[in-house]
């Protein structure tokens, strides 16, 4: 059987442009070793919400925290969660309360689940992530409100530095 024209001239065509294959083989290799690479180094680090205003103290602890309700207080303002409860300005300094502060974390207290009985003697868990320049008593006023809401777990968000030898010299002395 002879070929047609048609037929010559479309192989002819085949011929000239020969597509490469890709090579799939090779692919799912790399995406494998990557799969198992960024599964070994994906650790338990739990990252909370960076706030470029405040500046954490540092510490040498290696307890990790949970997740909980999170107070964050720079120079200017006073969150909970992403929502602005007060400005900073605005606290009275006399007050062992915070009353805006207060409100917010018994809302808070009233949406969620009633607390365990063993949990009840410590309280509701929160974290105070606070600005290393705010004042002691601002932190102390935070800390009595979050206790008269129930909030008496209290941990203070800290940096993580590195564990310095206690055999050392202190630097500077």
């Amino acid at each position: 059987m002879k070929a047609t024209i048609g037929g010559k001239l479309k192989g002819r065509k085949q011929r000239r442009h020969k597509q490469t294959k890709l090579n799939l083989v090779s692919l799912m290799d790399i995406f494998t070793i990557l799969v198992f690479f960024l599964l070994v180094n994906s650790s338990d680090v739990e990252v909370l919400q960076a706030d470029k205003t405040i500046t954490l103290p540092e510490s040498t602890s290696t307890e990790k925290p949970e997740t909980t309700t999170v107070v964050r207080v720079n120079g200017d303002q006073l969150l909970v969660g992403n929502r602005m409860i007060a400005n900073v300005a605005d606290i009275p300094a006399d007050q062992e309360k915070i009353d805006p502060l207060l409100n917010e974390l018994k809302y808070l207290a009233s949406r969620a689940e009633p607390l365990p009985e063993e949990k009840q003697a410590v309280g509701r868990p929160v974290t105070i992530l606070g600005d290393e320049e705010v004042p002691y008593a601002l932190l102390k006023q935070i800390m009595n409100t979050c206790a008269a809401a129930d909030f008496r777990d209290i941990d203070l968000a800290v940096t993580q530095a590195a564990p310095q030898d206690p055999a050392a010299p202190a630097a500077g002395r």
